[in-house]
This record gives C-alpha cells, structure tokens and sequence, in this order.
C-alpha cells in the first residue's frame, strides 16, 4: 500500500499546485485574447492608414503583417511571464536563442522563403500585375505574399512559385517599361532591289497604330544572304503586355504583305537547285 500512497501524495501535490496557478493561467489565457483582438485592431488601423498613401499595395501588407506579428510576440511573452513567474524576459529571450537554432534547421525553407518574400516586398521592381518571367514560368504576378507569389499564366493556370526561387533566379519583367522593342524576320526575292524593298518595308510598320514611332524610330536592317532570299530585321516599340506584342506583331507582319503585294515586290518560296552528274534523257509517252 505504501506505493500507492505515494502516487496519491504525489497527485495531491500536483493538484495544489494546478489549483494555484489555476489564477494565473487564466489571466494568461485574457491576455492571449486581448493579443488577438488588439492584433486584429492593429491590422485595421494600418490598413486604413495606408489606403489612401501612395504606398505599393504589397509594401502595406508587409507593414500590416510586421505590426501584426509583434503584437503578437509581446502578447506571447506577457503571458509566458504571467503563468510562469519564474519565467524572466531574459531567460525567455536565451531560451529563444537555443530554440530558433534548432527551429531553423527544421524549417530551413520556410524561413528562407519569408525572408526572400520580405526582401522582395520592399523592392520597387517588380509590382502587383506585372508580367514576369523566371525559370521557364511566365505571367501575370497577382499577388505577392510573404511566403509565396502568385503567377497567372496566359492560359489562365495559377502558378504559386516560392518566394526564394525569385530571389535566387534571374525574374525578366517584361512590363518593367511601358514600351517593348518587338522584332521580325522579313525576306524579300534576289531579284528586288534592296533600298527600295526597305523603304516599302518601314512604310508599312509606321503606319501601323500598334507601333510607336514618334518617340522610337522603326528600324530595318538588312540581316543575311539567305537560301532563297536577302532577309531583313525588322524592329519597332509597341506596348509590353503580351497581348499588345501579339497583336502589334499580327497587324505589323499584315500591313508589310499588303505593302509588299502592292509595289509587286517579291516574297519569295524556298528555291531548291538539283545538280546531277550526267545528263538526264527525256522520254515522252503518249496517251493510250
């Protein structure tokens, strides 16, 4: 019986103790409340301060979500301290030094995509609706989180891409302009003249809406003798979303056929040459 009566002591003892910092606990417990509504109340007044600034959309939720987590950090810590009297902020803060090393080590990637995802909230390059490109992946950024992008492709596919990959990759943003340099291949027969060919050539892109020529000149150049044409670059400014390169390209390469079809200049089929070693005999057959 004596073992059992040790178990019992042993409860009771830890009963007592429960029951007195029973208090203690719940007092804890209304601070973490008090946290979360004043985390909430935060989170608004932020919000509203900044939605009438000039601040990038994605710089203010950065701001919202920093204020939010030091709330929240400090309301932690007064309630750790409250439940736990022997708890100091000095002991709290050395024991957070040894947790976060092994913390880290377990969540390496989480951690390493939260700071990549501060680091590009606070950069002014790349924005809310730009067209981007990274690793193979190409759309519009529809939101930037701390931890995550999001990409929509031009198919309408959602991409979430890790925010670390960003930052390490080379990111083209495509719309970081207004305008966008466009090219094109043109090709034009042996037989044609080539200044006039180019003059027809860059008359027929200017006239184009789609392209921008006060502030940008249209360019041609002659580029290569190539198998069954002399071939020109054909370069022009146009908008830098993607559906405006499309669409300034379709209108472009319509207007240079119209053109070229008009001033009876040629553009040529592929020309293929047959050489043989000795001479071939032609027979004609009649009909039956």
């Amino acid at each position: 019986m004596e073992p059992i009566s040790i178990l019992l002591s042993q409860l009771r003892d830890m009963a007592r103790e429960a029951i007195s910092i029973l208090p203690q606990l719940l007092i804890s417990i209304l601070v973490i409340v008090l946290t979360y509504f004043a985390a909430s109340l935060v989170r608004k007044l932020v919000r509203r301060i900044f939605k009438n600034s000039r601040m990038r959309p994605s710089l203010a939720n950065l701001i919202v979500i920093l204020s939010s987590m030091g709330i929240w950090v400090i309301g932690i810590m007064v309630a750790a301290i409250i439940a736990f009297p022997n708890l100091t902020p000095t002991k709290m803060l050395a024991g957070l030094g040894i947790g976060s090393v092994a913390i880290g080590f377990a969540f390496k990637d989480v951690f390493e995509n939260f700071l990549a995802g501060i680091i590009i909230l606070l950069r002014r390059e790349m924005r809310i609706n730009d067209f981007i490109e990274c690793v193979g992946l190409e759309g519009k950024v529809e939101n930037i989180l701390v931890r995550e992008t999001h990409v929509r492709q031009s198919d309408g596919q959602l991409v979430i891409i890790p925010n670390s990959m960003l930052f390490k990759n080379p990111v083209i943003i495509r719309t970081d302009l207004d305008q966008r340099r466009t090219t094109i291949i043109c090709g034009v027969a042996y037989s044609e003249d080539v200044e006039r060919s180019r003059s027809v050539i860059t008359a027929a892109v200017v006239s184009c809406e789609s392209v921008i020529s006060d502030s940008r000149p249209v360019q041609v150049f002659a580029q290569e003798f190539a198998d069954s044409s002399i071939n020109f670059e054909v370069t022009w400014w146009t908008g830098s979303k993607p559906l405006d390169v499309r669409y300034s390209r379709d209108e472009v390469i319509q207007s240079i056929k119209s053109a070229l079809d008009d001033a009876n200049i040629e553009i040529p089929f592929p020309y293929r040459t047959l050489t043989f070693n000795e001479s071939l005999k032609v027979e004609k057959q009649g009909s039956e």
